[in-house]
């Protein structure tokens, strides 16, 4: 018999929608991938070197729990040098991908019936990981008129004796906003008055553009940093999406419970892959994050411009990540062939099927009038993707 607790999660759209594409692709079709959440670039190749490295040099051992020291420490000096907060080896807590640290985190903190306020749009898994915990989920929506920043008003009308936590992704998925320094220091304050966390997701923090800017919760202050879990990890930003690597940076009581609970769960990260990571954070893999950053930004500015051109479509603009949120819903009560789009995952269907394109619906990040575009995938693609996404749309009519 299954566990309450697995019956009780929704399955993720985004990693079934990627099986399906696969089939499609497997069996010959010709599908524009517009729905993967990982950059399109290799792993820049001395972060591979050094993997092999270490294992042709045994490194397949297991290690701590909570990672290899160099390691811990070359993540320490990265949140002194790029978010300004001072972290202890001990407070690190290298997993098996940011999500694995999302996890740990919300397991570390949350007790059933405890609530975690989650800023919607958001990411597929983090209402079913507050659920894995027996935790209650708070959604509180934000406005794309205002490009999808926190509402603070919402927030502290969400927050109850009940609130553990509140689980933030800046840069953000699905939206791409990158939240405001003032926005995130009223939260702080609300997290000080009302005793919680703040869980901050900040894996896309180095694909940030034009002028907006990441901001680390925890070096707004230091009662703020008591307050705050880091999350982060190296898929997004080194393109290291498979290697399934990312770590936490908490408080010293929550790093070791958060190190305890790992202990029992995978323990340590793979070995080997440790060593390509602490090669990631070297000095010199910076100008490939930064070329591959330009290039998303091209593209964000290409498919923006492309979005807003499309009759009856709104799109916010994106200070981050590389996704897109427009608006579709002026497009719900249209037909083609008999089908009628009543909702985004509708849409999506008809515009895999009629357009061979694959999008996410923005029902699956509890936004149900959007669809989540990803630009991670080469401008060729995402040329030939725009224009058999707007000839499927003519199609559709009221």
């Amino acid at each position: 018999m299954i566990s309450n607790r697995v019956k009780n999660i929704t399955p993720s759209a985004t990693v079934t929608l990627n099986g399906k594409v696969s089939e499609l692709v497997a069996a010959g079709v010709d599908v524009i991938a517009f729905n993967i959440g990982e950059p399109d670039f290799d792993t820049p190749a001395p972060i591979v070197e050094a993997c092999q490295k270490a294992l042709s040099q045994g490194k397949t051992k297991y290690t701590a729990a909570s990672g290899i020291m160099p390691l811990r420490k070359a993540i320490c000096a990265k949140l002194l040098r790029d978010n300004g907060v001072t972290y202890e080896p001990k407070q690190i807590c290298v997993s098996t991908g940011a999500k694995q640290a999302l996890n740990n985190a919300i397991l570390a903190v949350v007790n059933p019936g405890d609530e975690v306020i989650i800023p919607t749009p958001c990411w597929v898994s983090y209402i079913e990981i507050v659920k894995l915990a027996d935790g209650i989920a708070v959604t509180v929506p934000t406005k794309e008129s205002e490009g999808f920043q926190l509402d603070i008003e919402a927030i502290k009308s969400a927050i109850t004796p009940r609130t553990r936590a509140i689980l933030i992704n800046t840069p953000n998925n699905p939206t791409g906003a990158s939240y405001s320094e003032k926005s995130l220091r009223e939260l702080g304050e609300l997290a000080l008055k009302h005793d919680f966390y703040i869980v901050s997701d900040e894996i896309y923090e180095k694909l940030i553009y034009g002028e907006s800017k990441h901001i680390c919760p925890a070096a707004l202050s230091p009662e703020i940093y008591e307050h705050t879990i880091v999350i982060n990890g190296f898929s997004k930003a080194y393109s290291m999406t498979g290697w399934r690597i990312g770590y936490t940076a908490a408080p010293k009581d929550i790093a070791k419970a958060i190190d305890d609970l790992q202990g029992h769960t995978t323990s340590n990260s793979t070995t080997f892959v440790q060593y390509a990571a602490l090669e990631a954070l070297d000095a010199k893999n910076d100008a490939s994050v930064e070329a591959m950053k330009v290039e998303f930004n091209k593209r964000r500015k290409y498919l923006l411009d492309f979005l807003r051109s499309i009759p009856d479509v709104t799109c916010a603009d994106a200070g981050g990540a590389f996704y897109l949120m427009p608006n579709i819903s002026k497009y719900y009560g249209c037909s083609y062939n008999g089908m009628v789009i009543k909702d985004s995952f509708d849409f999506c269907t008809f515009i895999l099927e009629e357009a061979k394109v694959a999008i996410v619906p923005g029902a699956s990040f509890e936004a149900p009038d959007n669809v989540r575009i990803s630009y991670s995938n080469s401008m060729e693609n995402l040329e030939r993707g725009a224009k058999r996404l707007l000839q499927a749309m003519q199609l559709l009519k009221q």
